[in-house]
């Protein structure tokens, strides 16, 4: 898959099928909609594209104004979300900037100089709600006119349910807020994770005995607390561990959002490696404590406790495996 930090140069253009969307969490209506544009792409002889955004736009306008109550909690980042479009057999992929100067373009521009100049659309899927331009002037009815001059071909995509319910980020985010991983995982087609580097910390939980894998988290994820997780990326198989996602209230007050992973009965370097953070439940809420003698007894609660969730765990495994 070929990955484009904003609109290809000339010599990388090429005819495409296109969607356009923010892609958070790449759930199952956004999968609908990426093997639609998979098959229209192999029908027509021609690549499977997305267009995505770089911030979220909701995020730059909340950040404009200063408000950031308004941005959306993220369900994944980029590198998760660039993941899942390729497994979906995404072609090529352009994240473009969001900012200033391509927000204030008029749905004109927009047309002319990302659909039809920029990327060569010849055949472009949008939600029945899509909007575009400055102030979301432009609708579906403009991408329908321009692609009867421009020569490409506009599909619309309604919503896709759950039962009763529509699939949607909000959803998703709404049941990771709740810490429902099995409504999340229905919602998304697979398990919830986190992927990230592993980057040297202040080793203070090497000092409380509980060492542990620390990702950097550059955006508000949509859950927050302690987790029982399992980590992919170290061994052959999942190993269980427990972790944070949090700003470390007890030990520093920069509001700096880290992901803190003690991987059970494991003590090699992992400095540098790109691992998976599975969640499977959650255990609490994060909490600032009086001192670190307090917060150590706190981690030793919250390792039993994910300790004990994979016995029981391992203990219905090896039972169905009898019956």
């Amino acid at each position: 898959m070929k990955v484009f930090r904003g609109l290809p140069n000339d010599r990388a253009r090429a005819p495409c099928a296109l969607t356009i969307g923010n892609f958070d969490g790449v759930h199952r209506g956004h999968q609908a909609l990426l093997a639609h544009v998979r098959g229209a792409a192999a029908e027509l002889g021609i690549e499977a594209a997305v267009m995505t955004f770089e911030p979220h736009p909701r995020e730059y306008f909340a950040r404009r104004t200063g408000d950031l109550s308004k941005a959306p909690a993220r369900i994944a980042n980029l590198r998760d979300k660039l993941s899942d479009l390729e497994r979906a057999g995404i072609d090529r992929v352009i994240v473009e900037h969001f900012n200033e100067h391509f927000a204030s373009q008029s749905p004109q521009d927009f047309i002319e100089r990302v659909l039809v100049e920029g990327l060569h659309v010849k055949w472009l899927m949008v939600g029945d709600d899509f909007c575009f331009g400055a102030r979301r002037a432009g609708n579906i009815a403009m991408l329908q006119q321009a692609g009867r001059e421009y020569g490409f071909q506009v599909e619309t995509l309604g919503a896709v349910m759950h039962g009763a319910r529509r699939i949607s980020s909000s959803a998703v985010r709404e049941a990771l807020k709740d810490a429902d991983f099995g409504a999340t995982q229905q919602l998304l087609g697979h398990p919830y994770v986190m992927s990230g580097h592993v980057i040297h910390g202040q080793k203070l939980g090497r000092t409380l005995g509980f060492p542990t894998l620390n990702l950097r988290v550059a955006h508000r994820p949509a859950l927050h607390g302690i987790f029982v997780v399992q980590v992919h990326g170290l061994a052959e198989q999942p190993l269980p561990a427990v972790a944070s996602l949090g700003v470390r209230p007890t030990v520093e007050d920069a509001g700096r959002m880290l992901l803190e992973v003690h991987v059970f009965d494991y003590a090699q370097s992992a400095y540098g490696k790109l691992v998976r953070v599975e969640f499977l439940a959650k255990l609490r809420d994060e909490e600032k404590y009086v001192d670190l003698p307090t917060l150590t007894a706190a981690i030793d609660r919250d390792a039993a406790q994910a300790r004990a969730f994979f016995a029981q765990r391992s203990g219905a495994l090896t039972a169905t495996d009898r019956i």
